[in-house]
């Protein structure tokens, strides 16, 4: 975990974001109230990831939201982006390699951005269609694996997906 710290001015406001010994984030606002255990959340995580990221204190308040992490300082978007990367967990599917049949539930073999993989597919309706041809695929254990396009998969993973469409 990184224990850098950064200041962000926004709108004649000054913002710190740092981490504490326990490595939870800390915001300190430009009235100087500090607010331990915040964390970061995504207003569009799928459709518009790096726009619309709020700052929510440990009771579930916002208390700091930026409209796009690009304007954000180097430093302060390196923390954002790490406490999201681990909060975010959401596999792509890159190609199906098999499914054990295609009733359901069904055991797929993909490969995904992050290595080889397996999980069962409990239903049909497990597979949902989202805005711009993406889909998102929760397994037995509740983890969702996205799929940016059919299109962006070769013709055999095309196909076995088809069958469950």
């Amino acid at each position: 975990m990184s224990r850098a710290a950064g200041t962000i001015k926004m709108a004649q406001t000054e913002i710190q974001l740092t981490r504490n010994a326990a490595g939870r984030l800390v915001l300190r606002d430009a009235e100087g109230q500090v607010h331990d255990g915040v964390v970061p959340v995504r207003a569009f995580p799928i459709s518009a990831a790096d726009e619309g990221v709020a700052i929510v204190s440990a009771e579930g308040r916002e208390v700091c939201w930026f409209p796009t992490l690009a304007d954000v300082p180097d430093a302060v978007r390196h923390l954002v982006e790490e406490e999201l990367g681990a909060r975010d967990f959401m596999p792509q599917i890159l190609r199906i390699v098999a499914v054990s049949t295609f009733a359901t539930p069904s055991t797929w073999e993909v490969e995904t951005d992050r290595g080889p993989t397996r999980f069962v597919l409990r239903g049909e309706e497990d597979i949902r269609r989202l805005a711009g041809g993406t889909l998102l695929i929760s397994d037995s254990h509740g983890i969702h694996y996205l799929i940016r396009g059919t299109q962006s998969l070769d013709k055999a993973s095309r196909k076995l997906l088809d069958r469950f469409l």
